[in-house]
């Protein structure tokens, strides 16, 4: 439905990965490739799907991944996720080029929210952004390092996909071809990139000056919880460990990056042997439904984020769509936790994968 509901542009820019996609596509068949084990004869007529996360009880074993330009999906989408949040009091990681302000979303979120950093340049504007975040109230940050250049993402260069939007033939045929999208969103306002001024920021501008002496920069810098996103290799997450960071959040960035990496949930599991039992593992990627829920974190991970899905529902069918998703992904944890004999998920140590 969001296929035909979206311009091409937006659609592809939304659904599309590195390369010739053949990352992304490994990484769902790792996921379909584990076998759960069920099992008879156990009382799980009640079960809860709520989750520690940090100091508090997240009501769902999932939350909102960062994600850039959500209002691409419909007008408002930015806070129909937090407002999501805020019911469930679940994290909304809200993306550094958010549609919509970080002071915005943390007050609808009504504070369950973590505020995703991409460094950039020389890494002053990451700094500034960070003051930011401390002051509208933010207690953890999410700094993304697997974009050092955004990858190469066939899909939205075939396009001409670009923000701000640049119009010429093609894009206007795209535009016009969609006209529910076209005209909703030319009433509301296009959307931009709402932390910057006059909603410019270069997407494309190079992150790869950052190193570990930034790192700890920031870890001076930053009093609440840090966590680490986009983390592939075991020997990095040791490091990041001993750096100081809380948590890492292992991550392809849906693979959107490098068609040749190493599918997350295969990292996950040596990434989980490498910190060891006790250290807080997040995880991202190819998640498409509840029972991949459960299996990652049978896995290893103590909490699980979702992306795409969210915003494929939203430009289904709004808030309402959105809320449709998410009750059928509770349910799908809920049945699956069922019949493999679980009443909760928290699954790490359990034994419940062949």
């Amino acid at each position: 439905m969001a296929k035909r509901r979206l311009p091409w542009m937006v659609f592809d820019y939304m659904d599309g990965s590195a390369g010739e996609e053949h990352g992304a596509a490994l990484n769902r068949r790792a996921l379909q490739d584990i076998r759960l084990r069920s099992r008879v004869l156990v009382d799980v007529s009640k079960r809860d799907l709520s989750l520690p996360v940090f100091d508090h009880n997240a009501k769902r074993p999932f939350g909102i991944s960062p994600m850039g330009m959500c209002n691409l999906a419909a007008p408002g989408a930015d806070l129909m996720l937090a407002r999501l949040a805020a019911d469930y009091k679940i994290p909304h990681g809200v993306s550094t080029v958010a549609s919509t302000s970080l002071e915005e979303i943390i007050e609808v979120a009504e504070g369950n929210a973590w505020f995703q950093l991409y460094f950039s340049g020389d890494g002053s504007t990451a700094m500034q952004l960070v003051d930011r975040a401390e002051a509208a109230g933010y207690q953890t940050l999410v700094l993304t390092l697997d974009v050092p250049e955004v990858g190469r993402r066939p899909r939205e260069l075939r396009h001409g996909f670009k923000m701000p939007f640049k119009i010429g033939p093609s894009q206007f045929v795209d535009f016009a071809l969609h006209p529910r999208w076209s005209l909703t969103t030319l009433f509301k306002g296009k959307p931009q990139m709402a932390n910057f001024p006059g909603g410019e920021f270069d997407r494309t501008e190079s992150r790869a000056r950052a190193d570990w002496a930034y790192l700890d920069r920031l870890r001076d810098r930053w009093g609440g919880k840090l966590v680490v996103k986009g983390v592939l290799d075991a020997e990095d997450a040791k490091r990041l460990k001993k750096a100081g960071v809380d948590a890492i959040q292992v991550s392809s960035h849906g693979g959107r990056q490098l068609d040749g990496a190493i599918p997350p949930v295969q990292a996950l599991r040596d990434i989980r042997d490498a910190v060891g039992t006790d250290f807080p593992l997040f995880y991202d990627s190819g998640l498409r439904g509840g029972e991949d829920v459960v299996k990652i974190l049978a896995t290893g991970a103590d909490f699980t984020f979702l992306g795409r899905i969210l915003l494929y529902a939203i430009a289904a069918g709004g808030e309402d769509g959105l809320r449709t998703l998410w009750d059928v992904l509770s349910e799908e944890v809920s049945l699956t936790l069922a019949q493999i004999g679980q009443t909760q998920p928290n699954l790490r140590g359990s034994d419940v994968i062949y």
